[in-house]
Order: structure tokens, then C-alpha cells, then sequence
């Protein structure tokens, strides 16, 4: 197997980023032109339900596929079909005859091909990147996809209202055939030798990654806690923290501001993290910088009365992001051995994954039917709450961001002291 090579990862992260890009404004245009053809929001959430749907299902299967062949191969032939769905609906468009069930089609056809791709581009990150680069690698990745975040939905905005959805998706293409290009010329992923020859059952392959995390106590703390811990962000920030903001403030500018901060702190937190000198201690790097964002973030979030305030918030929240990753990256890529990373990544992505639609429909489920009535109710409780966070509508959202704060701030301090994750410890 070839030796890790920065450079050649340099490329490779630059040609994704540049896809990325494109895809995530097909994303966004494709919202616009969703909503405009239907008026209805249901149709917009379908269509991420219909990308997450075949993730969550297939991911735990995936682990065996990617393990038993080629990742870069995986990798090129997941972009090209998922490009030829893009393709499709371009040809539909110019044609006139694009309906809203072939955009949801497409999308069980992306999110199948994630499933594949994902655990696979993680493998081939791990085998790319020398082992002491590990944690620069997972803040330039935060860089770019914040910085993907910030910008996609302006340039796809731009490009939609000057040549409509079929310009958007063009620019998608042309993005995807340079990073195709780049991979298949330039980049060359090492394998283990007898690749081709190892064959996992679907089944055997699922067993093996949840075999693997069950026995390493260690790895399954990490992945069962980061699930929590992204369940209970995914309560408020996914589809309450809009809503509160708008309801709080009386306008939709603090919307923006604050959405514009939390993308902004996680590039900030991207460059820190790739430019600086990481502690060794990656378990403490995970939970305390987890504590940290829901202390700060989450309780400046709830108590806060104008937009300064919560875009303070939304810095203390999304600074913190790209250490956590890059403290789990770490140790996942350091303790599992590279023949069985697609099995354990598969079943690792499959968890969190299945969690995020979890947490949208209950966070507005708590809002709409217990927290704001609870706000409403005039009761000596809620009275109490109001002198903390204020009066109103959205003082309920207010009061998730508070609960979760709390929760998540001591159950990210007890994940540490938690025997669970004393394997992982760096020895003192």
C-alpha cells in the first residue's frame, strides 16, 4: 500500500469542495423551485425526507460493500450516478416537463449513493492522510462545508433568478465533472492488497461494525454519546431556532444574522483547528468543547433579548463544532484498523443519522404542543421562566434552548468521567 500523501489529499479536498459547492446549491434551488411550483412546505420537507430515508437504511448495510472493493472506485461511480440523476432533471427542465415526483426520485437516488460514498470517502481520508495530519484534515473539512454554507445559497440565488433552475444545475455539472476529473486523473486512494478478493455479505458486514464498536467499550461510548448529543442540537437548532428568532424579535433580520454567524464561527473554528496545535487528549477535546456549546451557545440562545446577544450565541455554539469532530475523527481512524473502517463508519453514520429526522419532528412537536402553551398557561412556573427569558411568542422555543443547555452541558461532563471512554484516555 502507497504511503499517505498531505499533497494528494490537498487536491482531492479542494476538488470535493468545489462539487460540494454545486450540489449544495442544486439543493438550495431546488427549494425555490419546489415551493413556487407547489406553495407547500410539506413539499420541501419530503424532498430531504426522501435524501435521508435510503441513507439511514441502506448505511448499515453499506459497510461490507465499501470494504470489499475499491474506494475510489465507489467513490467515482456513486458521483456518477448521482450526476446523472442531476442530468435528469436538467433534461426534464429544458423540456418543460420537470414534475415535483421526479425531484423526489432523484433524491432516493442521491441518498442511496451517500450512503455508499460517505463511509467510503471516510476510508479513503483515513488512507490518503498521514496519521499526526488526522485532526488539520477534519478542520479543513469544516472550513469548507461551513464555508460551502455561507455561500451556496447567494450564488444559487444569483444564478437562479438570472437563468432559473436549469443554470443552477448546469454550474452543479460543470463542479462535478472537475472533481470526477481530478479524482480519476490525479488521486490515488491505497488499498489493501487482496482487496478484490475479500467479499462481505450485506448482513455479516452490519454484524461486523456493530460487533467491532460493542467490543471496543471505548468507540461505542464515542458513538452512542455523539448521538445524543446530536439528537438533543437537533431539537432546537434544525427547525426552532428560525421560528423563535422571528417570533422574539418581530422581523426575519435576526434570522439572518444569526445564521450567518453560526456559519461563519464554524469556518473560524475550521481554521483553528487546521491551522493550530491540537491537545492530545481528544476525549476531553469532544466533551468539553460539546459543554462548552451547549453552555454558552444554547443558554446565551435562550436568555438573549436582541440579535447581538444571539449572535454571540451563535458563535459560542458553532465554534466548538469542528474540535468535536476533529477529536472523534482522531480516534476512530486511530483504534479501528483500516480493513474494517467502511463496516464500523457505515454503522457509525447509519446511528447519527437516523437520529437528525428524530429530533426535527419531536423539537416541533415540543414546541408547537408543550412548550408554548406551557409559556401561555399563566402558570407560577411559567412565571418564574419568563423572568428568565423574557415574555412573549417564542418564549417557549426560548425554554428548549434553556433545557437543552442544561442537559447537554451535564451530560456532556458526565461522558467524560465516564469509565466508558477511560480506554481512550491519552495516558497522563
Amino acid at each position: 500500500m502507497k504511503q499517505p500523501s498531505f499533497k494528494r489529499y490537498i487536491a482531492f479536498w479542494l476538488s470535493q469542495s468545489v462539487s460540494q459547492l454545486g450540489s449544495s446549491m442544486t439543493s438550495f434551488a431546488l427549494i425555490l423551485w419546489a415551493y413556487e411550483k407547489t406553495g407547500s412546505a410539506m413539499s420541501v420537507s419530503l424532498m430531504s425526507f426522501c435524501r435521508y430515508l435510503p441513507y439511514i437504511l441502506v448505511s448499515l448495510f453499506a459497510g461490507a460493500f465499501v470494504d470489499s472493493h475499491r474506494k475510489k472506485s465507489i467513490m467515482l461511480v456513486s458521483d456518477a450516478i448521482a450526476a446523472a440523476g442531476s442530468f435528469a432533471v436538467f433534461l426534464s427542465g429544458i423540456a418543460g416537463v420537470l414534475d415535483i415526483w421526479q425531484i423526489y426520485v432523484v433524491n432516493l437516488v442521491i441518498g442511496f449513493m451517500n450512503s455508499v460514498q460517505n463511509p467510503a470517502m471516510s476510508v479513503a481520508i483515513g488512507r490518503m492522510v498521514p496519521k499526526e495530519r488526522l485532526s488539520q484534515v477534519s478542520g479543513m473539512n469544516s472550513f469548507s462545508n461551513n464555508l460551502i454554507t455561507i455561500f451556496s445559497p447567494a450564488v444559487a440565488s444569483a444564478a437562479y433568478a438570472f437563468g432559473g433552475l436549469n443554470a443552477v444545475i448546469l454550474a452543479d455539472l460543470c463542479s462535478f465533472l472537475f472533481a470526477f476529473l481530478v479524482l480519476l486523473l490525479f488521486i490515488c486512494v491505497p488499498e489493501e492488497s487482496g482487496i478484490q478478493k475479500k467479499r462481505i455479505s450485506p448482513l455479516q458486514g452490519c454484524a461486523d461494525g456493530f460487533g467491532f464498536l460493542r467490543v471496543h467499550r471505548g468507540l461505542w461510548t464515542i458513538v452512542v454519546t455523539m448521538c445524543a448529543i446530536n439528537f438533543l442540537s437537533r431539537l432546537t437548532y434544525e427547525n426552532i431556532l428560525s421560528p423563535m428568532l422571528i417570533a422574539r424579535s418581530g422581523g426575519t433580520a435576526a434570522v439572518g444574522i444569526v445564521n450567518a454567524v453560526l456559519g461563519v464561527g464554524g469556518v473560524v473554528g475550521g481554521l483553528l483547528v487546521s491551522t493550530g496545535k491540537m491537545p492530545k487528549d481528544n476525549v476531553k477535546l469532544i466533551y468539553f468543547s460539546a459543554a462548552f456549546s451547549f453552555l454558552m451557545g444554547d443558554m446565551l440562545m435562550a436568555l438573549g433579548q436582541n440579535s447581538f446577544v444571539w449572535a454571540l450565541a451563535g458563535a459560542a455554539a458553532s465554534v466548538p463544532i469542528p474540535f468535536i469532530n476533529a477529536g472523534q475523527n482522531v480516534i476512530l481512524y486511530q483504534k479501528i484498523p483500516s480493513e474494517m473502517q467502511g463496516r464500523v463508519f457505515a454503522v457509525r453514520n447509519a446511528l447519527q443519522y437516523s437520529f437528525i429526522p428524530v429530533g426535527i419532528l419531536l423539537g416541533g412537536f415540543l414546541a408547537d404542543s408543550v412548550f408554548e402553551p406551557f409559556m401561555a398557561s399563566g402558570s407560577a412556573f411559567a412565571g418564574l421562566l419568563h423572568r428568565l427569558v423574557g415574555y412573549g411568542n417564542g418564549s417557549g422555543m426560548a425554554v428548549m434552548f434553556l433545557c437543552t443547555s442544561i442537559c447537554g452541558t451535564l451530560f456532556s461532563l458526565l461522558c467524560y468521567r465516564s469509565k466508558g471512554v477511560d480506554e481512550l484516555r491519552t495516558p497522563r
